[in-house]
């Protein structure tokens, strides 16, 4: 990106920052959203894992160059595909800072406002972004780690109305997230909008000539309806009435603050600042208005997968950006200590966040072959100790269970299982066709970790190609258990 204002990139600086965010957020391996993107990498580094219900995460890997990414360095370079991972998250964890940069520099003229932002945001990058489901930056890595970074370049080329830049991170952005480069157009026809209001200049737009071709298909007027309607109202923050008083103000309070923004003159801000801040209103009113209209009938219940509402994910991380700065012109100046009185206590809360999200874990998971988390410490003996094409079956709910720290199966043990009922719902709820298949399974493995043998040979007749399972608690008698350690057991299902 480009070097507005003059000055070089603070590398340096922004590496210090990419290490702090690191340690105050730590870095988790397949939990989370991580349970559908890692297995498509590692499915196509080696071909032979995965041959049983592999639709479950191909659905969204067959999308996104996510997995081809990680999959060919992995290949070019002999690293592990662990390590690769790793490597590749604090390669985004650093453009994420760098891309938050770029952006200060082309909405502040004051160094004290940038900084300071910069500070803020390190310390808050795992916060959650209202209630869209999202956090500002995960603390583990998914298309959105590099979607994120990239829609920030976007967004400062569109600033600086350096159009070539805007355009390759944007097309860079679909190639890896599909659904998230959907609001970076948006943004930017709002962007064009406001421009062309401000020059009072009117111009044919032929970009929107084939919009049309842009719009999904397999889209119907027709109530959602059993397993898929299940999966898809078990995500409460598609329907804007199951939103709480909370929830509304995390939404409508970034907004009224931005149109402060955008109001007023403010010292040490750049014109871009107040064209920034007058982009995110219509930006988040249109998706406020597109939320409330698909909530408003069971008839649109097929659309709500495209969440409108999603925008706060970028409208959030903008605020952040833009308030912290102010904080830091009005504030901090000849009084530097104000910046760290405010950047130092978020930190701390949210390290103690960090903490309790991921209790029974390491804050940093480098690759191992062991852990001190007991159900990781499974799935690593899995991965070493079984066939590759191995099927196993879990408990459909294992994702929540204590001490998981919601370690998804696939992604780390590196085998088949049949579907879970939480992370592979949220798949059913953006692809329809999944839903038969996916309940289906959940249901058949539903309290797995209390079978008898004789449920586990009764379960094997309904799906033949399982042979291995993971228990939570004790082995039932009559079955060849060659792990039992630290309150799990990995079993062979008896013929």
């Amino acid at each position: 990106m480009t070097q507005s204002q003059g000055g070089k990139l603070p590398i340096l600086r922004l590496g210090g920052l990419t290490a702090a965010a690191l340690f105050i957020h730590g870095y988790h391996l397949g939990v989370e959203d991580a349970e559908i993107y890692i297995p498509t990498a590692k499915k196509l580094l080696h071909p032979a894992l995965y041959p049983y219900a592999s639709e479950f995460f191909l659905s969204h890997g067959h999308l996104s160059l996510f997995g081809p990414i990680l999959a060919l360095t992995s290949r070019l370079t002999h690293l592990p595909i662990d390590w690769t991972i790793f490597v590749w998250y604090i390669l985004t964890l650093f453009g994420m800072l760098t891309s938050c940069w770029f952006l200060l520099k082309a909405c502040f003229s004051s160094p004290q406002a940038r900084w300071c932002a910069m500070l803020v945001v390190t310390a808050v990058l795992a916060m959650p972004a209202t209630n869209t489901g999202l956090l500002l930056i995960d603390p583990y890595i998914t298309a959105r780690s590099f979607s994120t970074p990239l829609t920030l370049f976007a967004l400062t080329g569109l600033l600086e109305r350096k159009y070539m830049l805007a355009g390759i991170a944007t097309v860079l952005t679909a190639a890896v997230h599909p659904q998230m480069v959907a609001y970076l157009i948006f943004l930017a026809f709002v962007l064009w909008v406001v421009e062309r209001s401000r020059t009072r200049v009117r111009e044919r737009v032929p970009a929107l000539a084939g919009a049309a071709a842009l719009l999904p298909t397999g889209f119907y007027l027709i109530p959602a309806s059993g397993p898929y309607r299940e999966a898809l109202y078990s995500r409460d923050y598609f329907f804007l009435y199951n939103w709480t008083w909370y929830h509304w103000v995390g939404m409508l309070a970034p907004l009224a603050i931005l149109a402060l923004f955008w109001r007023r003159s403010w010292r040490g801000t750049l014109p871009s600042f107040g064209r920034l801040s007058f982009a995110m209103l219509p930006f988040g009113i249109v998706s406020i208005a597109a939320g409330v209209f698909l909530a408003s009938s069971p008839s649109l219940d097929m659309f709500a997968r495209l969440q409108p509402l999603r925008t706060f994910h970028l409208i959030t991380l903008v605020l952040v950006l833009l308030l912290s700065g102010i904080v830091g012109e009005y504030l901090s100046k000849d009084r530097p200590w104000v910046t760290a009185a405010l950047a130092v206590p978020l930190a701390i809360g949210m390290f103690f966040v960090a903490h309790e999200t991921y209790p029974n874990s390491p804050r940093i998971e480098l690759p191992s072959q062991t852990s001190s988390n007991a159900w990781v410490n499974t799935l690593l003996w899995v991965r070493n100790h079984t066939p590759e094409d191995a099927v196993f079956a879990v408990d459909s709910r294992y994702f929540m269970d204590t001490g998981t720290d919601v370690h998804g199966f696939r992604s780390i043990s590196e085998r088949s299982s049949l579907a879970d009922y939480f992370k592979d719902g949220g798949v059913v709820s953006l692809f329809p066709g999944l839903a038969d298949e996916w309940k289906q399974m959940s249901n058949a493995t539903y309290g797995l970790n209390h079978f008898s043998a004789d449920d586990f040979r009764k379960l094997k007749s309904e799906y033949s190609a399982i042979s291995w399972t993971t228990i939570h608690g004790t082995a039932p008698a009559g079955m060849v258990c060659p792990y039992q350690q630290d309150g799990y057991a990995v079993c062979q299902i008896p013929n």
